[in-house]
């Protein structure tokens, strides 16, 4: 309730919006791109194999459940944390080496509350909706694939996509967004705070950030996987 309070005051509304504004409209490009090809490759790879069985048709279960239990929040939120995690890193980094944090501090406002938690907000609302883009991003491109290489008629592709994917792959893909969104902002913001030496200390919090978010993402989203699918 408190954290609702926070993003819907006027104070914080305009901050939250443009933290909106980067985290999704700004990620749409590369985000298209890399969806559209993930869904493109997994078609093909997995396609050219059902070929030996004659079963090609069911290229659109595979790339549907595949892209939404595991590769569009994965993707997502590694493209995320490429872009606007390390932005958000060097950012708060350099308000950091610049002493505009301490200047903050002096001034009685709390750095979480006037930092974090707007770009927090913003990135718990653009995630599931860019995973969800990323999801039917992924499955139009292995329909293109389906059609152009392998012969798969449009239909027979999207019946066999809606039919075998749960509810319950679309709310845990979901649920690993919202996760691997904390997870940026978190890492991202914590490695701004404690950057140091000026320049050099900016491009050591925005490195940090990548890599940890990357690694941490990966070890989450198996975790997530493992609880809710064993």
């Amino acid at each position: 309730m408190w954290a609702l309070r926070f993003v819907l005051s006027r104070r914080n509304r305009r901050e939250v919006l443009v933290q909106l504004f980067v985290t999704g409209i700004k990620s749409l490009g590369v985000l298209s791109v890399v969806a559209a090809f993930i869904g493109m490759i997994l078609a093909l790879q997995t396609g050219l194999e059902l070929r030996r069985y004659g079963q090609e048709v069911n290229i659109g279960t595979a790339v549907t459940v595949v892209m939404v239990r595991e590769m569009g929040p994965f993707m997502t939120g590694l493209v995320i944390a490429a872009s606007v995690g390390a932005a958000i890193a060097a950012q708060m980094a350099t308000m950091t080496v610049s002493e505009e944090i301490a200047a903050l501090e002096v001034m009685s406002i709390d750095p979480v509350r006037f930092l974090v938690m707007p770009r927090l907000a913003a990135m718990l609302v653009m995630m599931p909706l860019l995973t969800v883009y990323t999801n039917v991003l992924g499955v139009l491109g292995g329909a293109v694939v389906g059609k152009t290489q392998l012969g798969v008629a449009l239909p027979a592709y999207f019946d066999n996509a809606i039919q075998f994917v749960r509810n319950k792959d679309l709310y845990v893909g979901l649920f690993k967004a919202m996760v691997f969104g904390v997870i940026i902002v978190t890492v991202a913001c914590q490695q701004g705070f404690q950057a140091s030496e000026g320049a050099v200390g900016v491009g050591v919090a925005t490195r940090r950030t990548v890599v940890i978010s990357f690694l941490t993402i990966l070890a989450v989203g198996y975790m997530i996987t493992r609880l809710f699918y064993t």
